[in-house]
């Protein structure tokens, strides 16, 4: 089976972030969301990141409006995945928005198309179990932000068949991306490791071991981590945060997976990191100063 056509389910940053890199490679590209206003700020976030492309030279003007060309946009995910092989979701780390959403294109796509999700804990085998088609379910786990990580997780659920895993490998190498392929386990391989670090780190600073900016330097230059585990966790979203420790503190019944409570009362707060402006940090719109949230001066 080739792969063409790609539907790409949610707008948000991962979503127009994989319909950029796919659009790029060639190939044509439904981008999906029910809020009209999010697909237009999707494209407009597209277009931002390709002109930085083409001011660096990695890419043409040609290549940038040919990119652009080769994606739709569709309000309504039945007309946007009717035609697709490949449908990835990128919705919220919600799970019965996953479930719900794979029921839906289960019975609004051929036989033929596979579904991946872009999960980054999820069970992809619990996933699966909400279609039909359990067989060609597969986890597509790509890194923030997508144009430049090189990174694929591919995670295999259950029943994935050998074939699906082998043509999204091939599919992901085609892209550019590193694909490396693992088992449907919660948290995978990336937040397994990386999640109960920046929960440790949350943990540092509620027990008033070291400030933020501590913490994040001796990261930085202790371990040459590109970006402290605080201001990563702020990158990240600490909503997101917050559930993927669920999802592990769930799945393997281990204390030391539970959030830390200072993040489980700033995600009440909704003190979410940069998407809304504070965090461990304050975000200034335009401006590439970090400064310290009030809260922890």
């Amino acid at each position: 089976m080739d792969i063409k056509n790609i539907a790409v389910i949610g707008a948000g940053t991962m979503g127009n972030g994989i319909a950029h890199v796919f659009a790029q490679n060639g190939f044509s590209v439904n981008l999906v969301d029910v809020s009209q206003p999010q697909l237009d700020k999707a494209i407009s976030t597209i277009h931002k990141n390709l002109d930085r492309q083409v001011t660096k030279n990695v890419i043409t003007e040609e290549e940038k409006n040919k990119t652009i060309q080769n994606i739709s946009t569709f309000t309504s995910m039945k007309e946007g995945v009717k035609e697709s092989d490949l449908v990835i979701e990128a919705a919220s780390e919600n799970i019965d928005l996953k479930l719900k959403i794979f029921k839906e294109l289960d019975e609004s796509t051929s036989e033929k198309c596979i579904l991946a999700s872009n999960t980054s804990s999820i069970s992809i085998t619990k996933i699966a179990a909400a279609t039909k088609r359990p067989s060609k379910v597969i986890g597509m786990h790509f890194m923030n932000p997508v144009p430049v990580m090189k990174l694929v997780e591919i995670i295999n659920g259950y029943s994935t068949d050998k074939e699906v895993s082998k043509k999204i490998i091939e599919l992901s190498k085609q892209i550019g991306k590193i694909p490396c392929e693992v088992n449907d386990y919660p948290g995978f391989v990336a937040n397994r490791i990386l999640m109960p670090m920046i929960n440790e780190a949350i943990y540092a600073l509620y027990e008033g071991v070291a400030g933020v900016e501590e913490i994040d330097t001796v990261m930085k230059l202790g371990m040459t981590h590109p970006m402290g585990p605080l201001q990563l966790a702020d990158f990240i979203g600490l909503d997101v945060c917050y559930s993927i420790l669920k999802v592990l503190h769930d799945g393997f019944g281990n204390p030391k997976y539970a959030p830390c409570p200072l993040l489980t009362n700033m995600v009440n707060a909704s003190n979410l990191g940069k998407k809304t402006g504070e965090g461990f940090y304050k975000y200034t719109a335009g401006s590439k100063e970090l400064v310290v949230s009030d809260q922890f001066k």
